[in-house]
């Protein structure tokens, strides 16, 4: 069985790339690994988070994650969709992105783009770019909504 990797943020783009990969997943009979990076916060000021409160966050975050990826999986399944599952990892995107890529021998990504100015993606990185440039399977990429 084929293996779509999805790649998903839970901003406006993850809708249209869920529905371009179970597209594509219902197309080849494939399974679908939805996949969500935690990834560390950036503190940029000695008047950040506590150490407390940075693990408040991190916390609050995996949770969120962990609830929203669990209701877009039964979103799937209930559209029949039988082979869905789903991954959570922290670190930076587009190393967890490619390493899951790797892990599940997957077939296919199938991730958004958020159409980021190029200013933005000299100084921050573009993690689609990364992982279209290094990815060993083909990159479908979903553009964002207009």
């Amino acid at each position: 069985m084929k293996t779509i990797l999805v790649p998903i943020d839970f901003s406006k783009a993850t809708k249209g790339v869920i529905e371009a990969a179970t597209t594509l997943a219902s197309a080849m009979n494939a399974r679908i690994v939805l996949l969500h990076v935690v990834q560390p916060l950036i503190i940029t000021s000695d008047y950040g988070l506590t150490m407390e409160n940075f693990q408040e966050t991190i916390a609050s975050s995996e949770k969120h994650a962990t609830r929203r990826l669990a209701e877009i999986s039964e979103e799937l399944k209930s559209r029949g969709m039988q082979h869905v599952q789903t991954v959570q990892i922290s670190g930076p995107a587009q190393t967890g992105i490619l390493a899951e890529a790797q892990t599940h021998k997957a077939d296919y990504i199938v991730m958004g783009s958020h159409g980021h100015t190029a200013f933005y993606d000299l100084l921050i990185g573009s993690t689609t770019q990364t992982v279209l440039r290094k990815a060993t399977c083909p990159v479908v990429i979903v553009p964002r909504a207009r």
